[in-house]
């Protein structure tokens, strides 16, 4: 029983984790980094297909991003989502492959992007804490059914508070990793 409790909070604490790791990538931080298209998609034979299933995404320079299709007939396509898209790069389309050339970034525009990795730092933390606050629930209506005894939930509690120590440090390194490579110039 407790041990159930206990792994459905670690697996949703890890889900978390993932979520600020792949909203931490789609922050540009003036490298070319091909986690910058995961979440664009096309419209491809009536379905929404991700750009890095439909082409091959490859860095020739520290701030460009060569995008190759499988398919040259989708080019166009890709090109409108890129723009239509919140990475704000306009794509350079020579007829075979798409160039994203990434912009410097200014400094004030580098303390922006690190005040919004503390903003998602912080949403996950508060994730977090909602999934440490859902186990000891459940821990303490097990207890009230008298499936666990008292001294059972004091341990599981520790265990739960031990898991949500474990992945707010983690979080913290993830955001710090990310604000150090924000503001190197």
């Amino acid at each position: 029983m407790i041990n159930v409790i206990l792994d459905k909070a670690k697996e949703r604490m890890t889900k978390a984790q993932a979520a600020l790791s792949r909203e931490l990538g789609a922050i540009r931080a003036g490298r070319a980094n091909a986690s910058l298209l995961d979440r664009l998609s096309v419209d491809y034979y009536g379905a929404p297909t991700p750009i890095n299933q439909m082409a091959q995404i490859s860095v020739p320079e520290a701030r460009m991003l060569l995008i190759t299709p499988y398919d040259k007939s989708i080019l166009k396509d890709m090109e409108r989502a890129i723009l239509q898209s919140d990475i704000g790069i306009t794509p350079s389309n020579d007829g075979n492959v798409i160039r994203l050339v990434i912009p410097p970034l200014t400094e004030e525009r580098r303390k922006e992007l690190a005040k919004q990795v503390k903003k998602e730092a912080e949403n996950a933390k508060v994730s977090i804490r909602n999934i440490r606050r859902d186990a000891i629930d459940e821990l303490k209506k097990a207890e009230k059914a008298k499936d666990i005894t008292e001294d059972d939930l004091r341990q599981a509690e520790k265990k739960v508070q031990d898991l949500t120590d474990q992945a707010t440090k983690e979080l913290d390194k993830l955001s710090a990793e990310k604000e150090k490579e924000l503001l190197d110039v």
